[in-house]
Formats: structure tokens, C-alpha cells, sequence
């Protein structure tokens, strides 16, 4: 594991504080949990801009996706 320093807002310090305190858990350990998140979604959202741009990719309509899926 490698360790980094950041700086936070105390607003910010004083929730992680009482979120570690609620959970019984480190800081680090929510810390590392919304850093995993936030990639993730950062991720998830470049998929989606690159497939919105895309314009070989397909659009079809909420109807037809529903048939397609059998709903």
C-alpha cells in the first residue's frame, strides 16, 4: 500500500470524524471506500459520453427497448 496526503476542508474532516466514530472504522478506510467509488463513476461516465458520442452506436427508443427485453 503507499500512503498520500491530501488536504480537506475541516467541514469535511469533522464528517469523516464522526462517520469513522459511527462505523468504527478508519478514516482511511472511508477515504480508500470514496476514492474507489468516485473512479468508478468516473469511469462508468466516460463509457457513457464515449457510447453518447459515438455514431456508429445505435440509438433506439424506450419502447423498442422494452420489447426487446420482453417487459
Amino acid at each position: 500500500m503507499t500512503s498520500i496526503s491530501v488536504r480537506i476542508p475541516d467541514k469535511l474532516k469533522k464528517a469523516l470524524d464522526s462517520i469513522a466514530k459511527e462505523t468504527e472504522r478508519s478514516k482511511s478506510f472511508h477515504i480508500q471506500k470514496a476514492i474507489e467509488f468516485y473512479i468508478k463513476e468516473q469511469v462508468d461516465l466516460q463509457i457513457a459520453l464515449d457510447r453518447l458520442n459515438d455514431t456508429s452506436d445505435e440509438v433506439i427508443s424506450i419502447s423498442e427497448m422494452r420489447d426487446k427485453l420482453e417487459l
